[in-house]
């Protein structure tokens, strides 16, 4: 993070600024909500390190601006879907109290996309944890999941999906879903394994083929 004067960083620490890498409103393109209008709130910084990530743009929070949290609900409430999905990077990194407080303050529903590398803050509707190898999830996130979403780039991410069910809840949603660009030769195979074990479900980016952000 660039430095902070006295100030800035106790509204930092509080979550009252966090990086904003960008938001939007569009369609939610993956897993469990999928075809849902929402905002879209992308927190830059991320250390887990993802070969493959879409968004490496995230990883690097001074390149990010820090943004009042008050401004950012501002703009989410603009928008008739009342419906937001947090996002990174690796949101969190940061202290996501004041902003769920606020959001929830606004009638607005939040759903988190996170790694589960980190310890849980927040107040969220429903929670997506994404695993990566890279940097492993916590025991306390996998039980906080309503969402397991494990990105399938080969044939090992079978096990390592199904070694990290096991710490979900029983009414966690299980999701396998291929690297984009590896998709062609992944989603046979994740089709197969579905098919062999009906309690996971195959999750696309239905965004990708929309064309859409």
């Amino acid at each position: 993070m660039p430095t902070l004067t006295a100030d800035q960083q106790v509204m930092f620490d509080e979550g009252k600024l966090l990086p904003l890498m960008e938001d939007f409103y569009t369609i939610q393109g993956e897993g469990y909500n999928t075809g849902q209008a929402a905002y879209f709130i992308r927190l830059g910084g991320c250390d887990v390190g993802c070969h493959w990530c879409d968004v490496k743009e995230s990883w690097d929070a001074n390149l990010h601006p820090l943004t009042a949290v008050d401004e950012i609900v501002r703009r989410a409430s603009q928008y008739p879907a009342k419906a937001v999905v947090i996002t990174g990077g690796e949101p969190l990194i940061y202290n996501l109290d004041q902003l769920c407080n606020q959001l929830k303050e606004a009638g607005i529903r939040i759903f988190l996309e996170t790694s589960g590398a980190y310890p849980p803050s927040g107040n969220f509707d429903w929670i997506c944890v994404s695993p990566k190898k890279f940097k492993g999830p916590r025991a306390d996130m996998l039980e906080l999941a309503d969402e397991l979403k494990v990105i399938v780039f080969n044939q090992s991410d079978f096990a390592w999906a199904q070694e990290h069910a096991t710490g979900t809840r029983s009414d966690c949603r299980h999701y396998l879903q291929p690297e984009w660009s590896r998709s062609e030769k992944i989603l046979p195979e994740i089709i197969d394994y579905v098919k062999q074990h009906p309690d996971w479900q195959v999750s696309v980016q239905t965004h990708k083929f929309m064309h859409i952000p």
